[in-house]
């Protein structure tokens, strides 16, 4: 166990595989990847992730796709072990019958990205994966739990899936989604839940503030109100052995979770589908730790390890030196990478320096606990040795 704890483990690694970069160059409209000329007369690659993205979206290059970049982006920042999903939109914009095609070929490409890179040990790669599932607007529900059987079965270093929020078309607490819910927690595949739509244009004003608004809050607002839905729903009381990893902290989740079950509280009709006071959900869930400030860290492990005294039989008082200490254990590292590059080619990654840092910096944590936020936990969840 001490050698699990002392691995840097990402679990929040994009890539756009290659036959999935083929795709968005194939296309015309958002999601694609256009070639368009520079003031100095060069060519470059960008890639236009929604239709109203600002500045044209974002450069693109092989450290998107290639998986010798991974590689030299883990070795330069002393990573052991990445769990690589494609990077959104995923399949949304596609019909679903071109979604299950291609759920499986990426699904397939995948596996074979991983279990052909290098081996930290006979038993341990390099990467690892989050898979696809054809989970687009009129997906039929009754083929979504033989794709979550047949990618469990077939494909052993695939470990998870990475979901969107709008599932089918009515969200991911619409009750058709029961079944992928009930496969899901069957498997044990790790759900990574990530944003891609933020809020509506309209909320960031008239002003050009570039990605900003929508990645600093459109991104974790979205994933606040799809893990919210999804605990009102009562998925997790249904599910007890789903396990769902929210990216970015859990966005604003923790933060609001008291006003969450206070709101509840009030609302005897919504009060009456759960089990437990809301905030007791916390600590069911998992959370990357890509905050990016040891403040913001602390915070959400006090709130995650103090979900038990909110358990609706036996809840027990918590301090806030234990709270943070239990809730690290629900937190692991990730990097973001490909998207927020450094300047220089030869600087480190700031995703990579500041969330290390923030790690390193919480007071509450033993080095055993932070051992466990940057790799330790990512095993035990993912059940690696």
């Amino acid at each position: 166990m001490a050698a699990l704890q002392k691995l840097l483990v990402d679990v929040h690694t994009h890539v756009y595989l290659p036959r999935y970069a083929s795709l968005l160059r194939a296309r015309l409209n958002a999601p694609r990847i256009l070639t368009r000329s520079t003031p100095s007369g060069q060519t470059e690659d960008r890639l236009l992730i929604l239709d109203d993205e600002p500045s044209g979206g974002r450069p693109v290059g092989a450290q998107y796709w290639d998986r010798e970049e991974k590689l030299k982006f883990m070795d330069k920042h002393g990573i052991s072990v990445s769990f690589v999903s494609t990077a959104n939109p995923w399949l949304d914009f596609l019909p679903f019958s071109d979604a299950q095609v291609l759920a499986q070929e990426l699904n397939a490409d995948l596996e074979t990205y991983c279990s052909t890179s290098p081996s930290l040990s006979p038993t341990l790669k390099r990467l690892y994966g989050f898979g696809l599932l054809p989970l687009v607007p009129g997906a039929p529900a009754s083929a979504l739990a033989p794709a979550v059987s047949q990618l469990a079965s077939n494909h052993p270093h695939i470990r998870g899936i990475i979901l969107g929020t709008r599932g089918a078309g009515a969200g991911l607490d619409d009750p058709a989604l029961e079944p992928l819910w009930g496969a899901l927690a069957e498997t044990g595949l790790v759900v990574f839940l990530h944003p891609h739509y933020g809020v509506g244009a309209p909320a960031w004003g008239a002003r050009e503030n570039g990605h900003v608004l929508p990645l600093a809050l459109g991104f974790p607002f979205e994933t606040t109100i799809a893990i919210t839905r999804l605990i009102l729903a009562g998925v997790l009381d249904r599910h007890p052995n789903l396990r769902i990893l929210l990216a970015h902290s859990g966005g604003a989740l923790p933060q609001l979770s008291s006003r969450l079950a206070s709101c509840i509280t009030h609302d005897p009709e919504v009060a009456g589908r759960l089990k437990h006071d809301a905030r007791w959900y916390l600590g069911r869930l998992w959370f990357d730790a890509v905050a990016y400030g040891a403040a913001e860290l602390g915070f959400v492990s006090e709130a995650v390890g103090r979900a038990e005294r909110y358990a609706s039989v036996s809840g027990k008082a918590v301090g806030e030196q234990e709270a943070r200490r239990s809730g690290s254990q629900r937190m692991v590292f990730g990097t973001d990478h490909p998207f927020f590059p450094p300047l220089g080619e030869s600087e480190k990654w700031q995703s990579v320096v500041e969330n290390l840092e923030a790690i390193g910096e919480v007071e509450a944590w033993s080095e055993e606990d932070k051992d466990g936020v940057r790799g330790g936990n990512a095993m035990r969840l993912f059940g690696l040795q």
